[in-house]
């Protein structure tokens, strides 16, 4: 395996958490809207099962060596969708946190490529050890940039989904878009974000381990 296949393994693959956090996710939202549907409707019933399933999910990835932080921010997160569907009394916001956080990421990404400081090439860029390195390269700011434009896409077309379905109060279709749009879709993005990213630079350029420096 080359150098630049070993870094699409371990860069791209392990984008966002890598499939084993895409899934872990999207279990609350599995066990809310089975929740809801098993008990006539009841966003109390819901919500309490989707934070059992995000407690159940917190003390796996703890188990498994995860970060207590990153559980905890996870954890966070399902309470913070059961507060505001209790709140609002509409199931469909359960989801609402999840749709702002993509628009949120999307725009993040987009900014990012707009200063010239790609989050793609910053992910990168400390997965590989190189730190901002990277950014004294030109060819490699500019393919990072590209490459970010396109991996951003996958948060426009989350927030497109999820907004419509939010609006139409589709609260399973919701939970099944969910699931749809996690993991299988950051695997979609892989391909074209890779292909982006090496069609942009130049042919003689030694990779994304090897940095040119002025």
């Amino acid at each position: 395996m080359t150098d630049q296949e070993t870094a699409r393994e371990e860069t791209f693959a392990t984008l966002l958490g890598g499939r084993g956090g895409a899934l872990d996710a999207t279990l609350p939202s599995v066990g809310f809207v089975a929740g809801w549907l098993l008990t006539d409707q009841s966003i109390g019933w819901g919500a309490a099962i989707a934070l059992g399933v995000g407690a159940a999910v917190g003390l796996v990835r703890v188990l498994r060596g995860d970060r207590i932080r990153a559980v905890l921010v996870g954890m966070f997160v399902v309470a913070l969708a059961a507060t505001v569907a209790l709140y609002t009394g509409r199931a469909a916001d359960f989801f609402l946190v999840q749709l702002v956080s993509n628009a949120a990421s999307g725009m993040a990404f987009v900014v990012s490529w707009a200063i010239r400081w790609p989050l793609v090439g910053v992910v990168v860029g400390v997965l590989v050890g190189q730190k901002a390195r990277w950014r004294r390269d030109p060819d490699l700011v500019r393919a990072y940039g590209r490459a970010t434009l396109v991996y951003a896409v996958q948060y426009v077309l989350r927030v497109i989904v999820f907004g419509l379905l939010w609006w139409q109060d589709a609260v399973v279709a919701l939970g099944v878009a969910r699931v749809a749009m996690s993991w299988p879709l950051f695997v979609l993005m892989l391909g074209p974000t890779w292909w982006v990213f090496r069609r942009t630079l130049p042919a003689d350029h030694p990779g994304l381990r090897h940095p040119r420096t002025a």
